[in-house]
């Protein structure tokens, strides 16, 4: 049988954006004639926001905060409870202060169901002030960096750049390739998402797809994951 399993930001919408209007009747016919799966860092209220309340209960299942929040026909069906040691707090708190990157936003410490969200703009960031980060970052690599630094610092904690402006941390095993337990080796699945790069958010699960024979498509952003779909019809 086969299965789709989609990152959202980046993959299914503009980075922290609502989802194309016409992609949206394009994927809500792809919803109700295949078995479709979300998995995504943000929580359900962000995902919900995005990609609206149809499109997220016509999916299967989703699994919000990289598989640690996992709802199915609109039932919380899993949720984990880790919270970040505060010896880890300190470390990024110390990154921040640091950063030469001038503007504050505030929540640059966005705590969800087992896992944490860590933004040196921080998010409440207009989109504007996102696209400033995005080019600082672009430009001196700061949150590979500081990501390559707190897995050095903590070996059984994972922290991977997600989205434009964030970082990602859980506990190891706990990333995105979590979900994979839930396919049966039979199953022909296919995962679309933008960061599949070595120290991108969505590497962990395509290598793990890969595993069970699937294939893993790396997108540029949405319009390129409605090509691809259309291979499908």
């Amino acid at each position: 049988m086969n299965k789709f399993i989609f990152d959202v930001d980046g993959t299914l919408t503009p980075s922290r954006r609502e989802m194309d209007k016409e992609f949206v009747q394009f994927f809500f016919d792809f919803c109700t004639l295949n078995d479709v799966y979300l998995v995504t860092g943000s929580d359900k209220d962000k995902t919900v926001e995005q990609i609206g309340n149809v499109i997220y209960n016509l999916c299967r299942r989703v699994y919000n905060c990289s598989g640690n929040d996992v709802w199915e026909s609109g039932k919380n069906i899993y949720n984990n409870d880790w919270v970040l040691p505060e010896d880890c707090t300190g470390f990024l708190q110390n990154k921040l202060n640091e950063s030469r990157f001038p503007l504050r936003t505030g929540l640059h410490f966005e705590h969800r169901p087992g896992m944490v969200n860590f933004s040196i703009v921080g998010r409440n960031a207009t989109i504007g002030e996102r696209k400033l980060y995005v080019k600082h970052d672009e430009a001196i690599n700061e949150r590979n960096t500081i990501a390559k630094l707190f897995n050095g610092k903590f070996p059984t904690i994972l922290a991977q750049p997600g989205g434009e402006t964030g970082i990602d941390i859980y506990p190891k095993g706990f990333d995105k390739s979590q979900i994979i337990k839930d396919f049966n080796d039979s199953d022909n699945l296919y995962f679309f998402g933008d960061r599949m790069d070595v120290d991108g958010n969505d590497y962990t699960l395509a290598e793990a797809v890969k595993l069970k024979n699937g294939k893993s498509y790396q997108v540029n952003d949405w319009t390129d994951t409605w090509n691809h779909l259309k291979e499908f019809i």
